[in-house]
């Protein structure tokens, strides 16, 4: 007797396929059925699939899914982080690029440490993000975070002895 796959099965299908950047089997499980993005907020799954392909650098599943279901752009994981935080944090520009086309509101999401995704990008001494998102929301560089520091004591911070500070300031 053959076996149906179950929902619980498609959703972790889904979850493979954001995992392993495969929008062949992506899409085969999105035309057998189309509503399987919109019911991502009913699994236990705490980031949705585009998390996992914009923190892994999948762009042709990121692109998918966001032309399926441009929702997922402000959807939150358990750290309150939407998913332009992530690709952020590991400077797939391409990725910040897409996300920001789908939702440019998403640069002044919080987390729950009250850090933007800006943040995250010049943390990590992601410049080519930094300029992308300061382009698409140049309020984001007056956020404080609650220590009272802004992007700019960030970047400072996180490379202030290699002298590549003084690239932050051509942002």
């Amino acid at each position: 007797m053959e076996r149906t796959m179950g929902e619980d099965d498609c959703t972790t299908e889904l979850y493979i396929a954001a995992t392993k950047g495969c929008t062949t089997m992506l899409n085969k499980l999105i035309r057998e059925d189309p509503y399987i993005l919109n019911k991502i907020s009913l699994t236990t799954f705490s980031e949705t699939p585009l998390h996992i392909s914009a923190l892994l650098g999948h762009l042709d599943v990121t692109k998918t899914l966001l032309a399926q279901y441009p929702k997922l752009t402000i959807e939150l994981d358990s750290k309150k982080r939407c998913p332009l935080h992530l690709a952020s944090a590991e400077g797939h520009i391409e990725i910040v690029q897409e996300l920001l086309h789908a939702c440019k509101d998403a640069c002044l999401v919080r987390d729950q440490d009250g850090k933007l995704p800006l943040h995250y990008a010049a943390m990590r001494g992601r410049v080519e993000v930094v300029r992308a998102l300061i382009s698409a929301c140049p309020d984001s560089t007056r956020v404080v975070l609650y220590g009272g520091e802004t992007v700019l004591h960030l970047c400072v911070k996180v490379q202030p002895i290699r002298g590549s500070a003084s690239c932050w300031w051509n942002l």
